[in-house]
Parts: structure tokens; C-alpha cells; sequence
């Protein structure tokens, strides 16, 4: 068996552990396992490790850098993969998300609605969005305040290219259970607010959890988690360098 081959079949048996824990999180809340979808978070891992994963049976690719998404799209081009692109985008580079995403889900300004509004409508292409809410308070998070999602969701029905397809919020980054699980309430908390309150809206995903807390937010009512690290392995770097947005949002905006 060839190293590529032996790394697809570890990374198929971690999604199938993370599918199990999955299982176990649905069962404990009386929830059906298929309520909610896995998202592997393939950020930082290479093109060749991706094909090995395919051949596993990975479809579904969440990146949090454009230029690394795009890149890995094209050298993927050949293969079935759906790419779900989850961190911070500067307006400038909406285009590149609409030329090949088929999910965003760090939607947060009108700014940048209207630009990727206007590449979509050049490429010819639809794109399924989520609305990003900060959900943890923190500054130095991207994402609207729980408050105005409800206003921006009712901005957004004028976008015809943009399919809002629900909401996606960071937890706080901490080991206390309730702190975190407050976050995820927040959230849902929201998307009720949404749904009573902007008709034809629709939020019935909610986007949140990750490696560490994924658990957490299917008893919370997560739809789908972003899981990572549990899938491929640990990354070389702290989480804020892939998070636009954990460390300086100035440092971070810069092209």
C-alpha cells in the first residue's frame, strides 16, 4: 500500500470515528444522525493528501484562505469536490470566490454582498451563503452582532445570486463547557429571531462547531460542524493564523 493510499484509509477511519461521536452527540438529544452534516476543514492540508482523501470517499472541502482554496480547486479540478469557503473575505477577493465556491459562509457586510452579487452575475454562477454572527462578544471576531442579523438577513433578499442558506458563528475559544454552549444558543436564538421576523428568509443551517467542540453544538442544534484537526491531524500553526480574525484584524487585512 503506498503512503498516499495508507493516509486516505487513516483519514477515512478519523471521519468515521468523528461520524460515530457525531452518532453518539444526535443520540444524546434525541436528534437523527442525519440532521447534521460534516464539513471536513481541509485548511493547510496539500492538494496530493486531498486526492488520497477522495479516493477515500471525501467530497466536501471547507478552506478558510481564498488563494489557498482556489489554488487546491484548480489542482483538483478533476475531481467531484464541493468547496465551502469559511473564513473572513476581503471584497477584493470576491471574485475569486464566485468563480469557483459553491459555499460561503463568512457573510457579514453588504459591502461585500453586493461584490460577490456582482462577480456571480459575471460568471453566471449562483452561490449558497451564510450569514456570520459573532456570537462570543470578542472584538476581535468578524461577524455581526446578534442584533442586526435579523436586519441584514432582510437586506440580502434583493440578491438573487446569493442563496442564503442559514448562520455560522465562532465559539469562544475556551475549555469551559458553558461559556461555549452559550455561543451556539446565541446563534439559535437568532436564526428564531429570523425566522419569526423576515419572512422568505432562509436560515435552516446553523454552522458551528469545530474539532474541539463539535459535540457541544449538536446538542445545541447545530445542522453542520467544521471539523478539522480530528480529521487530518494537528496543523503547524496556532488556530489564529487561519482564523482571520482570533488575532489583529488590521494585521489580517492586509493583502
Amino acid at each position: 500500500m503506498s503512503d498516499l493510499s495508507a493516509d486516505g484509509a487513516l483519514i477515512a477511519a478519523n471521519i468515521d470515528t468523528v461520524k460515530q461521536r457525531m452518532a453518539a452527540a444526535c443520540a444524546r438529544v434525541g436528534r437523527a444522525q442525519e440532521s447534521v452534516t460534516l464539513l471536513p476543514v481541509t485548511k493547510t492540508v496539500p492538494a496530493e493528501r486531498l486526492r488520497a482523501a477522495h479516493a477515500a470517499g471525501l467530497r466536501q472541502c471547507g478552506e478558510n484562505k481564498v488563494q489557498e482554496a482556489r489554488e487546491k480547486a484548480e489542482a483538483l479540478a478533476d475531481l467531484d469536490l464541493s468547496w465551502s469557503v469559511i473564513g473572513h473575505l476581503q471584497t477584493n477577493k470576491a471574485k475569486y470566490v464566485a468563480r469557483f465556491a459553491d459555499a460561503f459562509q463568512a457573510l457579514d457586510s453588504l459591502k461585500l454582498a453586493e461584490a460577490l452579487e456582482r462577480r456571480l452575475e459575471i460568471e453566471g454562477r449562483t452561490l449558497d451563503v451564510f450569514i456570520q454572527v459573532n456570537t462570543s462578544g470578542e472584538e476581535s471576531k468578524f461577524g455581526l452582532e446578534p442584533s442586526a442579523a435579523a436586519g441584514f438577513a432582510r437586506a440580502l433578499a434583493p440578491f438573487e445570486r446569493l442563496k442564503m442558506r442559514g448562520l455560522m458563528t465562532l465559539a469562544i475559544f475556551s475549555a469551559e463547557e458553558a461559556a461555549v454552549r452559550a455561543c451556539f444558543r446565541r446563534l439559535r436564538a437568532v436564526q428564531t429571531e429570523i425566522r419569526d421576523g423576515v419572512p422568505g428568509a432562509h436560515v435552516d443551517e446553523l454552522s458551528m462547531g469545530m474539532s474541539g467542540d463539535f459535540e457541544w453544538a449538536i446538542e445545541e442544534g447545530a445542522t453542520l460542524v467544521r471539523v478539522g484537526q480530528a480529521i487530518f491531524g494537528p496543523r503547524p500553526l496556532p488556530d489564529d493564523h487561519y482564523w482571520p480574525g482570533l488575532g489583529s484584524k488590521r494585521e489580517k487585512e492586509t493583502p
